[in-house]
This record gives C-alpha cells, sequence and structure tokens, in this order.
C-alpha cells in the first residue's frame, strides 16, 4: 500500500463487495484478521486482502494508507476485545486482574496477530480507552501518580511479553509444539539426580506446570508486591506522596 488515504467523510464505499457486502473499516479488520490466524505475516497484502473481501485492492487505500496502518488497526482491535464487558468493581486489585487477564486471553485467541501487534503501540481509540482505564484503576485505588505510571508500565509490558511469548508457542506447527512437549519427558525427565538433582526432585511438577501459560501466576506475584507498595500499608518509595482523593 501507498501512503494515500481517503478523510473520514469520503471513506464510505457505496457499492457492495462481491459477496454483497459494504466495505468499511471494521470489515477489512475482521477479514486481515481470518486472513492472518490462516496464513500468517504474509496474508497482510493488497491483493490478498482485496481477493478475499471481494473489492478492487485499490478500494483500501480509502481506509488504510498502507499495510502498517492496517497493522495498527488491528493490534487496535485486539486490545478493545479485551476491555468488551469489562465493568471496574472499585477494588484495584480484582481489576488489574481481570484487565490482565483479558489482555492476555485476548491475544491468545488470535495468537498469529499477536506475533504481529503486541509490542505496537497504536494510539488508536481502543488503546487509548484501555490506557485510561488502567491508570484509572490504579489512580482510584490510592496509588500515587508517580507510582501509578511506573505499575502501568510494568503491568502493560509483564501481559504483553506474556502474551506474545504464549501467543508464539501456540502458533507453532502442530508438529513442533508436540516435539517441545516431548523435551521434557525425553530429556528433562530422564535427567539423573546424581547431575541435576533439583530437577530430578521436582520433575512431575516441573513438567506438569510447564505445559499452562505463567501469566497467571506472574500476575499474582505483581498483585502482592502492589499490595505491599501500597501507601495504605506504608510500603513503597512512593509512600510520601499524597493519595488521589
Amino acid at each position: 500500500m501507498s501512503a494515500r488515504v481517503v478523510p473520514e467523510g469520503s471513506r464510505q464505499r457505496r457499492r457492495p463487495t462481491k459477496q454483497g457486502a459494504v466495505l468499511s473499516e471494521r470489515l477489512i479488520v475482521d477479514t486481515a484478521l481470518r486472513l492472518v490466524a490462516q496464513h500468517g505475516a504474509e496474508a497482510l497484502s493488497v491483493r490478498r486482502l482485496g481477493a478475499a473481501l471481494g473489492a478492487d485492492p485499490s478500494a483500501l487505500y480509502r481506509y488504510f494508507r498502507n499495510t502498517d496502518a492496517l497493522l495498527l488497526a488491528i493490534a487496535d482491535e485486539l486490545i478493545g476485545r479485551a476491555q468488551e464487558g469489562w465493568e471496574a468493581t472499585g477494588d484495584w486489585r480484582a481489576d488489574l486482574r481481570a484487565m490482565g487477564l483479558r489482555i492476555h486471553r485476548s491475544y491468545l485467541a488470535q495468537p498469529q496477530a499477536a506475533l504481529l501487534a503486541a509490542h505496537r503501540t497504536t494510539g488508536r481509540p481502543h488503546e487509548t480507552r484501555a490506557v485510561e482505564k488502567i491508570l484509572g484503576i490504579l489512580r482510584d485505588g490510592g496509588f500515587p501518580d508517580p507510582l501509578a505510571v511506573r505499575v502501568y508500565h510494568a503491568f502493560v509490558d509483564q501481559a504483553l511479553a506474556f502474551a506474545a511469548q504464549d501467543a508464539a508457542a501456540a502458533a507453532l506447527p502442530e508438529a513442533a509444539g508436540e516435539a517441545d512437549t516431548e523435551v521434557w519427558g525425553e530429556v528433562y525427565g530422564r535427567l539423573p539426580a546424581e547431575t541435576h538433582p533439583h530437577i530430578a526432585a521436582t520433575y512431575p511438577l516441573l513438567a506438569a506446570d510447564m505445559q499452562g501459560s505463567g501469566y497467571p501466576f506472574a500476575l499474582e506475584l505483581m498483585l502482592t508486591a502492589l499490595e505491599a507498595l501500597h501507601p495504605d500499608t506504608g510500603g513503597g518509595a512512593e509512600k510520601g506522596h499524597t493519595k488521589r482523593k
């Protein structure tokens, strides 16, 4: 795609595509997500998208100036899906937990797209709403602004890092995924206690735990650390700051 985009008010395509749908930004993003799930990054081409939409590829320029702009829209859609149906409870720990698990789950539902998008900053509506919500959880929960910002940074990076790692594992070809799983039995399960006493002692627990994501427990560790840093507990380097009323 080239850098040529039509102003927002002039984007509507009046004539339906060959599939009978009216072209829209949402339709393009949904179609791109479907294609990326099937074919990976190579699906993000004007030719593939045009064919899937039943539209002239040049029509996509009316909505996205290039494929990177489309990728940012895909990233923003994943962030938006994480927020669907979420409502604050007023309990900062419960709300952060729910938001983190929602982010992780949204990316894992689209692992190929997560590999392309988890590290991007979109500046689009879903992302800005998510930043506002998470900062609101922290500030309304009594965290002073300097600490709230640092916690926001660590919280989001943790969720996205685990999402990207777990998405990479989920996106592996089936044979490669099975081979990785077999390593725990074929290699780690056979290591002798004489040379690897700690692995040998914990192997059944280790092999079982490594089959799932480490994110839920890592998230709980972060939340527990935040309890200790919260001004109400008298902990943390920021305790001299005034809480938000």
